[in-house]
């Protein structure tokens, strides 16, 4: 199927190219999303004098896309999760729940502007692609922790560093204290 580009549609074209694309992907997503017209004659004639309109009308986005850009570029959010010994996630971290946790930060942004590779399965701090425009594209940093206080702790370095000691002497201690609670098992059985 051959399709006029009303917009710039990424690993597709500019805006005003006819190109090819599979039918099923013309006919329900790009014509219905207003992003092309079928290339027919009257079609091409209808873009020509659409064309300046057309143009405006995405300057004027990609202008208001620009803007946001700038509140959203370098953000960090925080998703808690629940997750096993190893770090892995029981689940995922997907666009619904980057633009939730955006949402409680106070900025909007749809989840189909978020551009994941693969879900996030893993704790920690990942980079993740929100395409505000199909021009303009920021990247803000998702903060996976079990907690409040480990998130707080992976988005600080300097905690870092700090955090193997706490935990080492945490541990420490339990076993000090499992040593003492199987020392009183051991003097119970004996009575």
């Amino acid at each position: 199927m051959q399709v006029i580009l009303l917009e710039r549609v990424e690993k597709l074209g500019q805006m005003g190219e006819v190109v090819s694309v599979k039918n099923g992907f013309g006919r329900n997503y790009l014509v219905p999303q207003g992003k092309a017209l079928r290339a027919t004659k009257a079609n091409l004639a209808e873009f020509e004098t659409r064309k300046t309109q057309l143009e405006a009308t995405n300057l004027e986005r990609r202008d208001e896309a620009q803007a946001m850009a700038g509140k959203v570029e370098g953000r960090m959010v925080v998703v808690i999760r629940q997750a096993g010994e190893g770090g892995q996630l029981y689940g995922s971290v997907n666009g619904r729940d980057i633009t939730q946790a955006m949402e409680s930060d106070g900025l909007t942004v749809d989840r189909r502007q978020v551009r994941l590779d693969q879900p996030i399965k893993a704790l920690g701090v990942h980079k993740v692609r929100i395409a505000l425009h199909p021009e303009v594209d920021v990247h803000v940093l998702v903060n996976v922790a079990r907690s409040a206080d480990e998130a707080e702790i992976q988005a600080n370095p300097a905690l870092q560093a700090a955090a193997p000691e706490a935990a080492a002497n945490e541990a420490a201690e339990r076993r000090e204290e499992f040593a003492g609670r199987a020392e009183f098992d051991d003097e119970a059985e004996e009575l």
